[in-house]
């Protein structure tokens, strides 16, 4: 950290006019005025570990006090006070975003959580080098001090390992140019300089450099290398790791698969210096595990009974591994299926539970859920967005994310922060990347320094923010902003109650709504609440089924019209029906077919659907029945009139 003034005050000479008030992003901690207008370009002096403030932080988490800082801004120029190298790096984040008119002022500030992180994924999508420092630059801005990287899965190993060197002639390269085309085209992989070949690497020296700039703004590197599923690309380099040729996962039966896997690491570690190395654990198919002699042997030996407890003795020997290299183990929630290692520390990012489980039994815990920190969902209504994975995150959303809700007093020593996850599967291009990052981590970065409940006027702080980011007055460099100016908001269905013959009527059920997506159980479907951009808001009810309901009016009445509005976004696999059915009754056993909608739906695009028509009759029962296309069918509400 020998240049970190340098490096840092370059971008205060590019600083922006932010009016009147200290209106920066994240807030800090305190702001005291003075009278009159700083220069914010004149250094008076940089003064760490004075007894002054030694005494001001003396009752901060040893692990916060290294980030803390103390800015004094006079017409004369500024002051830094810190107890580390490190919090001089936080200050001058500060000042990077402070300009002419500036008011005087002194500005004590720290870190509410010591973990603020960025999953880059640069599997699905390869990044190259220099966009991640582009990207760093950026992230250093807002005080983020955690990048992860995801660097592979079976759509590519994307760092070069001298042991193995198949990963990067082979494994790093595919056929297909974006992930949807190399799924289509049978998942094939190509050899590096072949004409078809899609994909990329960073080479040892790429990563030296990254880690450089990453250690000029305070910011570690986290690498991660999954295991043992989200591996099909290391098994059809190397298939003597998997159970079989044609398996997707890594064989934790074999010996075989432990020397690879530690020789991967040993270079790993080598090369990364960071406390915490990723290992994945998610979304492990283990289908082969259940039939491979070698896995069955281990299960044997090892007095294991489920291949759950096979994934976790696989987990527990990396992590036993990793410890004798001097480093740590992180992974996603699974690895606590099985039983969790003695020193892993969880991302929970299927909900917050899989974390408090962790913290209740002594594991640090990082908080991702997907509902909150997905970044790969939509920023706005997907109908008007780029193509997406599916769902819609708006920065109202990551804003209202508080990681310490519904956290039992007792665990809060173990939650060391959050993360916002950026996965590439629909993000081809760079500008797609910095499009879909900003301005929304600065939501996070506000959640992860500033104190709870503050975030007064993070919107405006974070939209100057972003102007600065996109016309390059921030770091010197021009990105790829969503406007959140332009904004629209939620779906305009969602906002008002449906009125209608059905609201509050009983439901009943003859195919069973899938228990991930429950909304209102019961009276989801005539509770008035229509759902907004996202399958997972809470009102829009999903099966994994076709769909066959009746809802009981209450007693027999004249029947005018009935419909229900399906959701289609091909990303998360949600579909429209392929026809949809209603029927009627006086008796409910004797039903009558009043019509019959069918629509094309394979081409279909996302959005939202109503299938609905006009009758003529009387009935007390009205029956929807919806035929699926294939995957989810989501409903948000059956209205009757």
């Amino acid at each position: 950290m020998k240049k970190i003034f340098v490096v840092v005050l370059g971008l205060i000479s590019t600083g922006i006019v932010w009016g009147q008030e200290i209106d920066v992003v994240p807030a800090p901690v305190e702001v005291k005025y003075t009278g009159g207008v700083a220069n914010v370009e004149n250094e008076l002096g940089v003064v760490i570990g004075s007894r002054a403030f030694t005494q001001a932080v003396k009752k901060l988490d040893p692990a916060i006090k290294e980030e803390a800082y103390r800015l004094t801004l006079t017409d004369k120029g500024y002051r830094i006070e810190a107890m580390t190298e490190i919090g001089v790096i936080r200050a001058k984040s500060t000042l990077s975003q402070l300009g002419e008119g500036t008011p005087a002022c002194v500005i004590f500030d720290y870190p509410r959580f010591t973990y603020r992180g960025f999953m880059l994924d640069i599997s699905r999508h390869f990044r190259t080098k220099d966009f991640i420092i582009k990207q760093i630059e950026a992230l250093a801005t807002l005080k983020i001090n955690v990048l992860h990287l995801h660097l592979t899965d079976a759509a590519g190993w994307r760092i070069q390992i001298d042991r193995y060197p198949r990963l990067t002639s082979q494994a790093a390269w595919r056929v297909g140019e974006t992930w949807q085309e190399w799924c289509d085209r049978g998942y094939r992989y190509s050899t590096e300089g072949a004409p078809d070949a899609y994909g990329g690497y960073l080479t040892k020296d790429d990563v030296r450099e990254i880690l450089a700039a990453a250690d000029k703004y305070a910011i570690t590197v986290i690498p991660e290398i999954e295991m043992p599923g989200h591996s099909q690309e290391v098994v059809r380099a190397y298939p003597e790791v998997g159970c079989y040729p044609t398996s997707d996962d890594l064989c934790p039966g074999k010996e075989a698969t432990f020397e690879f896997l530690e020789g991967v690491l040993d270079e790993i570690i080598d090369l990364f210096p960071s406390h915490y190395i990723h290992i994945g654990g998610d979304e492990a198919g283990k289908a082969d595990w259940h039939n491979c002699p070698d896995c069955q042997a281990r299960m044997k030996a090892e007095g294991l009974s489920s291949v759950e407890e096979l994934q976790s003795y696989l987990v527990r020997r990396i992590e036993t591994y990793l410890r004798s290299r001097g480093r740590d183990l992180i992974g996603w929630d699974e690895i606590l299926e099985g039983g969790l290692s003695p020193n892993a520390t969880v991302m929970s990012w299927r909900g917050t539970q899989g974390g408090i489980d962790a913290m209740k039994e002594g594991h640090d815990a990082i908080m991702t859920p997907g509902g909150f920190c997905y970044f790969d969902k939509a920023q706005d209504a997907p109908v008007f967005e780029p193509k997406a994975i599916g769902g819609c995150l708006p920065f109202g959303r990551v804003a209202s994310y508080d990681p310490e809700a519904g956290i039992p007093e007792e665990c809060k020593p173990y939650l060391k922060g959050l993360q916002a996850n950026l996965w590439h599967e629909y993000i081809p291009e760079p500008y797609h990347t910095e499009y879909m990052t900003y301005p929304r981590i600065a939501a996070l970065a506000e959640t992860g320094w500033s104190p709870a409940g503050e975030k007064k006027a993070l919107r405006e702080r974070a939209i100057k923010w972003a102007d600065s980011l996109r016309d390059g007055s921030l770091t010197g460099k021009t990105f790829k902003v969503f406007d959140l100016r332009a904004e629209r908001g939620q779906r305009p269905e969602s906002l008002v109650p449906a009125e209608h013959l059905a609201r509050g009527k009983k439901v009943i059920y003859t195919t069973p709504w899938h228990p991930s997506y429950v909304a209102g159980a019961e009276l989801a479907l005539t509770d008035g609440r229509r759902g907004d951009w996202s399958f997972a808001d809470g009102a829009w009810q999903g099966f994994l089924s076709d769909v066959d309901v009746t809802v009981d009016l209450g007693s027999v009445m004249p029947v005018h019209y009935a419909g229900a509005t399906f959701l289609s976004e091909p990303g998360p696999w949600i579909f429209l029906p392929r026809k949809v059915t209603i029927l009627l009754s006086e008796d409910g056993v004797a039903f009558r077919e009043a019509a019959v909608i069918d629509k094309e739906v394979s081409g279909e695009p996302d959005g939202f659907v109503t299938y609905g028509s006009v009758l003529s009759g009387q009935a007390r029962y009205v029956r929807i029945k919806a035929d699926r296309y294939k995957e989810w069918l989501f409903v948000d509400e059956i209205i009757v009139n």
